[in-house]
């Protein structure tokens, strides 16, 4: 399976991109989100991390191999989470997003059907759907941002979603336990423990 490609992006239209490696030109399918952060980058050289599906109908015996391109792990991951929905499917994950994936996660976490139902081809009745599956697994696509706070070398690796949900625990609402952890984390400085997160937080609430 091809995870990763490195290339020259030599051409994009609405619903893929197409990289040259070598003497080989290599369709990738590309959410409307992934396709606007490669507007810029026309013929020069991007990385994107792939994933891999056949298309097509297997009593038929037609299976197409197709390549699906994200610029970071994190929308991978999200798409993963969005495909795993039941009636949604990789082609329709590739139409809905349209939106940054931390908007959308925020949607699910808040349980905003409506603001769901925005996306192309997701309805009430698939927001709902998406919502009931996905819901307390947002958490890291929420807070995208913040998560960028570097960690001490031996902390654990998800301080800030472990934050967020002591955070949410204790009567916070999604919303403002992302902007107090945000507040924080914009500086860049490192923490160890999610114990140090929450004490700053609350040392900057008592100033």
């Amino acid at each position: 399976m091809i995870t990763r490609i490195n290339g020259l992006l030599v051409a994009l239209n609405e619903t893929s991109a197409t990289v040259r490696i070598g003497g080989f030109d290599y369709e990738v399918l590309v959410p409307d989100v992934v396709r606007r952060q490669l507007q810029s980058r026309l013929d020069q050289e991007v990385i994107l991390r792939t994933m891999e599906f056949l298309e097509g109908n297997p009593q038929q015996g037609r299976l197409i191999p197709r390549m699906i391109g994200f610029t970071s792990e994190a929308e991978q991951a999200f798409f993963e989470h969005f495909c795993s929905v039941d009636g949604v499917g990789v082609r329709k994950a590739l139409r809905a997003m349209v939106r940054p994936v931390r908007e959308i996660a925020v949607s699910v976490e808040e349980q905003d059907t409506k603001g769901l139902s925005t996306l192309p081809g997701i309805g009430p009745a698939m927001a709902e759907r998406i919502i009931a599956k996905l819901r307390r697994k947002m958490t890291r696509f929420a807070l995208m941002a913040a998560s960028q706070v570097p960690a001490a070398d031996d902390g654990p690796a998800d301080l800030i979603g472990e934050a967020y949900e002591a955070l949410v625990s204790v009567g916070h609402s999604p919303q403002d336990a992302r902007n107090r952890i945000e507040s924080v984390v914009e500086g860049g400085r490192k923490f160890r423990t999610v114990e140090e997160i929450l004490a700053e937080i609350y040392q900057r609430q008592r100033n």
